[in-house]
């Protein structure tokens, strides 16, 4: 398939630039792919949504404050942006300067330590941190939080709070897994009345998420890696929602990606076993993708000619997706990471 099949015109007032009020006011699509109807819903009617022995699945992993600017020894202003945190004092991070730093050079940052250019991998910097605090600890005192490039804002406290999800455990993650957003204590606990279950993956997202496929052919698209984990306790509970007949729910794109790699790196077949552990995924899912774990998914609405697009139209069926986006546009949903919620039902021929 062509980039182009899945670009759309998105008007920019619909890019939702603050979140809203409350975590849970948001609005929600619903689409059957089963039986291709849409249906517009508020997003706390998501629990009426999804029957007693389902399982919901949440990234638990945590946004550092990954950006930082500073400047060259040698003269020159530099921003950095961590894309993952290797060690104590190693990190390989994206550099945006009018000159790319030179292996062995230093950089000022925070006008408060420096950091050495020790290799780079790809677009990718290797950095050693030379100071006797860790790199988490030095982000966290000095670092901003990575805003995502479509909101025009700096960060302020209101998204320190709101671009973390309440359940944020591991720091690692460069964006937030927005899906997970929506939700806060009162929605959780209403989940687990109604007999829902509710499990963890972590997988750190990367900057690599917000990137257009630029090239023609999808298929010739280079996915970025990012790290991931999953528990025994989550591939148990998965386990024995599918022996009894239950639906396991992906709350995001990045719980999916896991599921669906642990899912392919321990069994090429079709039974959707699932390999406990961590490891690195660079899985791109394209229409045409055979799913093995989730059978439904709960995600937000995703940039034109991105990988995420091609996801949620693998799962849920090209034409169906253009629709709903098509729907959601005329209906005035806000897009993107603050923006408003889907819930998708797996295509069956999918």
């Amino acid at each position: 398939m062509r980039t182009e099949d899945f670009d759309f015109y998105l008007p920019n007032e619909l890019i939702a630039q603050h979140p809203t009020a409350d975590r849970s006011a948001s609005r929600m699509l619903h689409l059957n792919a089963i039986d291709n109807h849409l249906a517009d819903k508020a997003f706390i009617e998501l629990p009426d949504c999804l029957q007693a022995g389902d399982l919901l699945i949440f990234n638990d992993t945590r946004v550092i404050k990954a950006r930082l600017f500073g400047h060259k020894h040698s003269g020159g202003n530099i921003e950095v942006l961590i894309e993952r945190v290797i060690n104590q004092h190693i990190a390989y991070a994206h550099v945006r300067a009018s000159r790319a730093p030179k292996i062995g050079s230093r950089i000022k940052l925070a006008n408060a330590f420096d950091v050495e250019v020790t290799a780079r991998h790809d677009d990718l910097f290797e950095l050693r941190f030379l100071s006797e605090f860790s790199v988490l600890d030095l982000l966290e005192q000095y670092g901003a939080l990575p805003l995502p490039p479509y909101i025009t804002h700096k960060a302020t406290s209101e998204d320190e709070e709101r671009y973390q999800t309440v359940f944020s455990k591991h720091l690692g993650a460069v964006a937030a897994p927005t899906a997970g957003l929506h939700f806060n204590e009162s929605v959780l606990q209403t989940l687990k009345e109604k007999g829902i279950n509710i499990a963890y993956v972590t997988l750190h997202v990367g900057a690599g998420t917000f990137q257009p496929v630029r090239v023609e052919n999808i298929h010739e698209h280079i996915m970025h890696s990012e790290l991931y984990s999953i528990s025994q306790t989550t591939i148990d509970m998965i386990t024995e929602t599918k022996m009894h007949g239950g639906k396991v729910t992906a709350v995001g794109t990045t719980v999916l990606r896991a599921l669906e790699s642990a899912a392919r790196i321990s069994d090429t077949n079709t039974d959707g076993h699932l390999q406990v552990g961590s490891g690195e995924t660079n899985i791109f899912i394209t229409p045409g993708y055979h799913f093995k774990v989730v059978d439904r998914l709960f995600t937000n609405f995703h940039l034109p000619k991105s990988t995420l697009l091609m996801l949620v139209s693998a799962f849920a069926g090209v034409e169906n997706i253009k629709r709903a986006y098509q729907h959601a546009i005329a209906k005035h949903y806000r897009f993107f990471s603050y923006g408003d919620a889907m819930l998708l039902e797996k295509q069956t021929n999918v």
